[in-house]
């Protein structure tokens, strides 16, 4: 009868532990992708400004060219950006983040995600504070007002971007929820309880 009871309990122990892996590759894989489509939303982005800004900053005097011209410069920092994101989500194994590290990884994330919208409205700030100032200058305030307006787009567009791709992938918390059940945490130790 012992062993019997010790032999389910046993079952159940790897049932239990199998179900927590697999949903565990689930949650990373939903990461990984959306993380995926996020970097290739703004690759896309950063290549079509790139080829417009280039095209057409050769082709524009005045404010329009600086405008083109910054276009294309800042969306090369966006291009190195989305690249590494995308060929991090790709290289990355769903099946290899245990439980702490799948968590770990879900909030790293969602942090680069919203500290970046804060970074974001401060690029906003920035452009706006370029178009004022050309207003109030002789030093060339064309480059000043076609640096400020693309940097006020540029901003606008990664403010709405990170903000939403914050949103997308914590849309992910409710999953690890019921993987944390059970789990009990103290000031010095980390308990768990499984329920038969």
């Amino acid at each position: 009868m012992k062993k019997a009871i010790l032999t389910l309990t046993f079952i159940n122990f790897l049932t239990l532990a199998f179900a927590q892996v697999q949903g565990l590759t689930d949650i990373n894989g939903q990461r990984l992708e959306k993380q995926r489509v996020s970097m290739l939303i703004l690759g896309s982005w950063a290549v079509g400004n790139i080829a417009l800004g280039a095209t057409l900053a050769t082709r524009r005097e005045g404010e329009d060219k600086y405008f083109h011209a910054m276009n294309a410069g800042w969306n090369l920092v966006n291009l190195g950006l989305a690249t590494a994101g995308y060929l991090s989500a790709v290289k990355a194994d769903p099946a290899a983040f245990d439980l702490y590290a799948t968590i770990n990884e879900q909030h790293k994330l969602q942090k680069i995600f919203l500290f970046n919208a804060g970074l974001d409205v401060g690029y906003m700030m920035g452009g706006l504070y370029l178009m004022e100032r050309s207003r109030r200058t002789e030093n060339k305030p064309e480059r000043l007002m076609g640096f400020g307006k693309s940097i006020l787009l540029q901003g606008a567009f990664l403010f709405v971007f990170d903000l939403g791709a914050f949103l997308w992938q914590s849309q992910g918390n409710g999953a690890l929820q019921p993987l944390l059940e059970g789990l009990s945490f103290t000031g010095n130790s980390v308990g768990m309880a499984w329920r038969f």
